[in-house]
């Protein structure tokens, strides 16, 4: 590497992890100060406060921030460098504004196979504890609003639960079917409700009764309580975006199958993140050079220009990426069009600002 080049990606990087730790601070400082008396009232002890829960709560809000903050960082160091005329002269000694650009394309590839890594192995793992820590010091367990709720448990067998209760883990009105080849009914089983028990990780089934059918011939069974085990789990029921949040990319695409094949509403949400954690990473070139073409002119207004336009770039993009995530969760918007729509926008965008940089 040239001197130029070690010159733009120190100032590049420095910036830009010198700006995550700094709102990393101030948003620990202000989590702190908002958690404090759920900390003291629960009895939080101080070694899990410093390590399950902060310790892991920096690598997610510093891989949340860090679209933001690339575009800011870029932006900041580049349009100082155009006050101080220092890229006039780099343009004036016969390097192009294209070859200008290599450092800064370096950095945010760096930048963004780090928040690829991040967001689909490193932080689905540290999320376990900081939302274990959560659940048991912070706030209460998730709700589960759904009514109705049908799921297939494999080819043939098919349940119903009318309600689920995720602090409790019982769910009310349960019935399970299983069907033959031909598709006629073979096993019934209708029961008032059923619970998770996590020492057995088997499902209890209170007050039921149960049908086995054979052509004419039916066995009808009643009992109070028989433990069974189920292709269907707890954490299926929470509906939230905890559970998605502990499984990494692997993980993440079994998940998507299995509820694809049940026919659960909830896949869509996890189609979703999967998207959005590889197109977000990939924003990190996007904003990077559509941060080079609006800083790298001189202008009148200085740095705080550039940072005006930058911020109002940057929060329309994230504005516009809720948007679209909006439409495929309440829509028919596909999820992979709905996470990439914004860079394909933005990168057409940047590849304009980039052709009316000066050069």
């Amino acid at each position: 590497m040239k001197k130029l080049d070690s010159y733009i990606l120190k100032k590049f990087l420095g910036t830009f992890f010198f700006s995550i730790a700094l709102i990393i601070s101030i948003s620990i400082v202000f989590d702190f100060s908002e958690n404090v008396d759920e900390f003291i009232e629960k009895s939080a002890p101080t070694e899990a406060i410093i390590f399950d829960y902060y310790l892991n709560f920096i690598p997610y809000f510093a891989n949340l921030f860090s679209p933001l903050f690339i575009f800011i960082s870029v932006i900041f160091f580049t349009s100082k460098m155009a006050s101080n005329t220092e890229i006039i002269s780099i343009l004036a000694s016969g390097i192009s504004f294209r070859r200008m650009l290599y450092p800064y394309l370096i950095g945010a590839i760096l930048i963004g196979v780090l928040s690829l890594y991040l967001n689909n192995f490193l932080i689905p793992k540290s999320n376990v504890k900081m939302l274990e820590f959560q659940y048991t010091y912070i706030k209460n367990p998730r709700k589960n609003k759904d009514k109705n709720i049908h799921l297939q448990l494999s080819e043939n067998n098919f349940a119903y639960i009318g309600s689920y209760a995720v602090s409790t883990n019982v769910g009310v009105k349960f019935s399970l079917e299983r069907f033959n080849d031909k598709g006629e009914l073979t096993y019934k089983l209708i029961s008032d409700y059923i619970r998770w028990d996590t020492t057995k990780k088997a499902w209890n089934i209170q007050n039921y009764y149960e049908r086995h059918i054979n052509g004419t011939n039916e066995i009808i069974n009643r009992g109070l309580s028989k433990d069974t085990v189920l292709n269907m789990f707890p954490y299926e029921f929470s509906g939230g975006t905890a559970d998605i949040a502990i499984l990494d990319y692997f993980e993440l695409n079994k998940e998507i199958e299995k509820l694809k094949f049940k026919g659960s509403k909830h896949v869509i949400n996890l189609e979703i993140e999967k998207h959005k954690r590889i197109a977000f990473p990939f924003a990190t070139l996007i904003l990077t050079f559509m941060g080079v073409a609006i800083a790298s002119k001189k202008v009148r207004g200085g740095i705080g220009m550039h940072l005006g336009v930058g911020l109002a770039l940057s929060f329309s993009y994230i504005m516009f990426m809720k948007i679209t995530q909006t439409f495929s969760t309440n829509g028919s918007l596909d999820p992979m069009t709905a996470m990439w729509i914004p860079n394909f926008v933005y990168g057409a965008l940047a590849f304009y600002l980039i052709k009316r940089a000066p050069k």
